[in-house]
């Protein structure tokens, strides 16, 4: 009785799959080149703060709404620039997650920066 090859009558090409790597290496690299340079911003209380990150959840500015405040009680600033900075950073992941998705295969896998989490396999 003869065994079949299970990668095929060719037998398995470790050039293809090493070409298929790098060119997957590259996608993942220029997507990450992508998300550093784009921005989002998060703003709470009507455009009283907003927080803008890069891509890749980097915070790149902070504005507050000159005399909206008293500076001599900073807890109501402090809350919002927090819940500002969470808004961006939602919208940086999902960036994050739609642009590295693809090429990364859907594993979800953990990219510095990224947004984590783990895919099927775990990662």
């Amino acid at each position: 009785m003869t065994q079949q090859n299970p990668f095929g009558e060719g037998g398995f090409d470790m050039n293809a799959l090493l070409e298929q790597a790098q060119q997957m290496q590259q996608q993942m690299m220029d997507a990450q080149a992508e998300l550093a340079d784009a921005t989002v911003t998060g703003t709470v209380g009507d455009g009283l703060v907003a927080v803008t990150l890069n891509g890749t959840g980097e915070l790149v500015g902070v504005s507050i709404k000159k005399g909206s405040f008293d500076p001599e009680d900073t807890e109501d600033l402090e809350d919002l620039i927090v819940a500002a900075y969470r808004d961006a950073k939602a919208q940086a992941d999902a960036m994050a997650s739609e642009r590295l998705g693809p090429p990364a295969g859907g594993l979800g896998g953990d990219v510095p920066g990224g947004p984590g989490g783990g895919g099927q396999l775990g990662f």
